[in-house]
């Protein structure tokens, strides 16, 4: 059944509201921590919401780094236990407005599924709207038969990465804050040296949002512009805000040669063999 109005890969608080009951909507609420910043203890969720634990269920916890990119098999059985379909249409969000959403999206993207899209806004433009919240409670139904298909090339790692640096076919975009992307303060891991993978550009994921919403289409063209004709990585801390640009390209129409840096700074920082710049 094809939800109305759904409109990947953002729909407003307003049209959730209107199609709370859709029998193949699926609301997934994606909230981690912020490793920067305030925490957010909103203990409310959207009605009928199921969590999607992005640190232990949908990352793998083997990894020596946070929020490490899943394989296909455990991406699909935890989707499953989600009640996804192959035929689900999903909206994901977080308590933090536009923060882990986006990253819960490129997941599904990566994994072939196309029906998904992020509330824009959030829990925060959800509650301002005055619609209604519920306690978080376990979800309990059916099992999905969601099935994870690979997209090739939507993750890089960081031998890719390298070789990028030099290409002028290719531009890699740094989400991170202009002062942790120059080296001026401290990153928030111990450990990791401070500045930038060389030749890679800085633009800070909140220079797209406004008020914890995504800037509008012209806006975020604008945004992309000088890169219309490349091929785009995006990394962050750890690859979660990466998500956020790639949510922006997609929605200023550069949906094609997109992909997100697994390791991020986390990696890249923490791996003295790798040059950096500041």
């Amino acid at each position: 059944m094809i939800v109305e109005g759904f409109t990947a890969p953002l729909v407003t608080a307003d049209w959730l509201s209107k199609n709370l009951e859709a029998p193949d909507l699926i609301i997934l609420n994606a909230t981690i921590p912020k490793v920067t910043g305030s925490t957010n203890d909103d203990s409310s969720q959207i009605q009928g919401a199921r969590f999607f634990d992005i640190k232990r269920a949908f990352s793998d916890t083997t990894s020596s780094l946070p929020n490490t990119f899943p394989s296909a098999a455990q991406f699909e059985k935890e989707a499953q236990k989600l009640g996804v379909n192959t035929t689900s249409f999903i909206v994901v969000y977080d308590d933090h407005g536009m923060y882990s959403g986006p990253r819960a999206w490129w997941l599904f993207k990566s994994f072939g599924h196309k029906n998904i899209a992020v509330l824009d806004g959030g829990l925060p433009a959800w509650k301002a709207a005055g619609f209604p919240v519920e306690i978080p409670k376990p979800f309990v139904a059916s099992q999905g038969n969601f099935k994870a298909n690979y997209q090739e090339g939507s993750i890089k790692g960081y031998k890719e990465i390298l070789k990028a640096i030099n290409s002028e076919s290719t531009s890699i975009l740094d989400a991170r804050s202009s002062e942790r992307f120059r080296g001026t303060m401290p990153e928030p891991r111990e450990g990791l040296r401070s500045g930038h993978i060389p030749n890679s550009i800085n633009l800070p994921y909140a220079d797209l949002l406004e008020d914890g919403r995504m800037l509008q289409k012209d806006a975020l063209i604008d945004k992309f512009k000088a890169y219309s004709d490349k091929k785009l990585m995006f990394s962050c801390g750890t690859g979660i805000t990466a998500c956020i640009l790639a949510l922006g390209a997609e929605l200023a129409g550069h949906k094609d040669a997109i992909s997100v840096y697994d390791g991020s700074w986390t990696e890249w920082g923490s791996r003295r063999e790798l040059p950096i710049e500041t």
